[in-house]
């Protein structure tokens, strides 16, 4: 059945001729704080399942989790951490990344979401351009080990007191807390954090706190990678985040009933934005398989745990897909859930509506700068809706597609995509210069190239901005290119995507060597390694003897792709 009334349907379709849309208004905005949003959930559904860890062996029904929240953000509180300071977390998906998600908003900190891929570099900036107060780490992920990096960042952690951090390369950073129940010089341990918070808790201190917390207040920063080779922190408010959950949740058809499997990152807006909050505003419960995405442990969340929804990249779904032993897992109760994060295959939606029972899924499209999503398919939309384009706008949003001079352009026709509304967010911390580039007159403008049809479906194209996307995370060839710089040898780089059956795009350098230096692939992708993370790092490389430029002297990065999908005989996918 559709979630849409028939007047609705008609407000979402474009008019006289222009790609200009606007979402319905039927279902009023929020006004609930990230904290509110969970209370009423736990009011509701105290003894419903909200949160299961399989790694970790945790489940937890709604009232249980609220209460640890509480007490993790009691903890917090008798720290010192205040409305307003920056409390970074930098882990995989454990259950601690959650609690300090929620207890964070509790009190009104503004969470800082830290890629678990970064290394030295982008960590180091990372803390310094929101001047984190506070960090939550894990102690190691894959080959990234996190406490090695930090005491290299600051090695007065080794004659500080817990919580009373001074370091001149980290100003800022007060506060180490580090996961599990092994010491460490200079760092708290999680637990002492949760037992400071037990015997401190006070819930009606708590909200207090919370009394004084409105919804257009800044809670959450995630760093999204600039043109101009340093990462921006999108900075983004309770509004923005709860409003952008429910009306995802709304388009899935999610409920209480609901279990919904969580294999992508929490750290970026697809876990944390389409995943948690989404299943908060229902009371729909949230299963995470793993730490890191594998398909295995994927799939056996799914049929052990009788999920009804799972979401992923186009990657994930691939994997899982092509398993070995797919055919032994269960997916009978799997309905509905999201392929986003890069663009899809359609051959690959509609292997996971037929194979996997997902005949509900759908596609979702945004920027981490509009909290993310601004178009979705819905459950009741045509499969060729679902695999051919991203959906149709959302509720309280504006959308219109413009040329080069910012005019609203007929269907059907290219322009770059912008979105206007509750969903766009306040701002890149610390930057205005950035902001006022990228936020015109209340509108973002997403460097994305789309068209919209009559109906209103959308359908992105290309990019406007020179980004491309590997399995599912934004890649801004500058940052790289400003990083290759720095190796002796390079005289100039150029770097770009390439089609890819995995990763949807892989990762390809030009590179023009200095006058008698010689040097291999090997030795570049070493110079990466450790130093930026592990998806920015080249796949391809090519020595040249100079770049394909215009007569302006601008790097004709177009006619180097063509040229490497020849080279390797690469073949483009169609894509949602």
């Amino acid at each position: 059945m559709s979630t849409k009334t028939s007047g609705e349907d008609a407000l979402i379709k474009p008019k006289d001729g222009l790609s200009y849309v606007r979402g319905s208004t039927q279902t009023p905005l929020s006004d609930a704080t990230v904290a509110q949003f969970l209370r009423e959930t736990m009011e509701r559904f105290p003894d419903r399942p909200a949160v299961v860890f399989r790694e970790q062996g945790i489940r937890w029904t709604w009232r249980e989790f609220a209460l640890e929240v509480d007490v993790f953000a009691a903890g917090l509180a008798a720290l010192g951490i205040v409305k307003g300071d920056r409390v970074g977390i930098w882990s995989p998906n454990r259950v601690e990344w959650l609690l300090t998600q929620f207890a964070t908003a509790r009190i009104g900190a503004v969470l800082v979401n830290i890629n678990p891929a970064y290394r030295l570099t982008e960590l180091d900036y990372a803390l310094n351009k929101v001047g984190c107060k506070a960090l939550v780490t894990a102690d190691c992920f894959k080959s990234s080990k996190y406490l090695a990096m930090l005491q290299e960042l600051a090695p007065q952690l080794a004659d500080h007191a817990p919580g009373d951090l001074h370091a001149p390369r980290l100003p800022n950073l007060r506060i180490v807390i580090r996961m599990g129940d092994t010491e460490t010089s200079g760092m708290l341990t999680l637990s002492e954090v949760i037992e400071l918070g037990r015997t401190t808790l006070d819930p009606l201190a708590l909200d207090a706190i919370g009394a004084d917390l409105r919804a257009d207040d800044p809670i959450n920063i995630q760093f999204t990678s600039g043109t101009t080779g340093s990462p921006k922190g999108a900075t983004l408010t309770h509004r923005n985040v709860v409003n952008n959950a429910r009306f995802i949740a709304m388009a899935m058809r999610l409920s209480e009933q609901d279990g919904l499997c969580i294999p992508v990152p929490l750290y970026h807006c697809f876990g944390m934005v389409l995943a948690v909050l989404a299943c908060v505003s229902v009371g729909a419960a949230m299963v995470f398989p793993g730490e890191g995405f594998d398909p295995a442990a994927t799939l056996a969340a799914v049929s052990e745990e009788g999920c009804t929804a799972l979401h992923g990249v186009p990657t994930m779904f691939i994997a899982e897909l092509d398993h070995p032993a797919f055919a032994s897992f269960d997916f009978t109760r799997l309905r509905t859930g999201i392929m986003a994060g890069s663009p899809c295959p359609i051959e690959t939606m509609k292997k996971v509506v037929s194979r996997m029972h997902l005949a509900e899924i759908t596609i979702a499209y945004g920027m981490t700068e509009t909290s993310p999503v601004s178009f979705q398919s819905s459950t009741s939309d045509p499969l060729d809706k679902r695999t051919c384009t991203v959906g149709r706008v959302q509720p309280h949003l504006e959308v219109k597609i413009v040329d080069a001079l910012g005019q609203i352009v007929p269907i059907g026709e290219t322009g770059e995509l912008c979105t206007k509304g509750y969903s766009v967010m306040q701002g890149y911390w610390g930057d205005e210069a950035k902001t006022r580039e990228s936020i015109v007159d209340g509108w973002m403008h997403t460097g994305d190239l789309a068209t919209l049809d009559a109906d209103g479906y959308c359908n992105i194209v290309g990019r406007l901005k020179d980004m491309l996307i590997r399995g599912g995370e934004n890649i801004y060839p500058r940052e790289i290119e400003e990083f290759l710089f720095r190796h002796p040898k390079i005289q100039s780089v150029q770097v770009f995507g390439v089609p890819d059956p995995k990763y949807g795009e892989e990762i390809c350098a030009w590179i023009v060597l200095r006058a008698g230096e010689q040097a291999s692939t090997e030795e570049i992708q070493a110079f990466c390694h450790g130093q930026i993370a592990h998806y920015k790092v080249p796949r391809y490389i090519r020595f040249v003897d100079e770049l394909p430029m215009t007569v302006t002297g601008k790097a004709q990065k177009f006619v180097m792709r063509e040229r490497m999908i020849r080279e390797l005989n690469l073949q483009q996918n169609g894509t949602a």
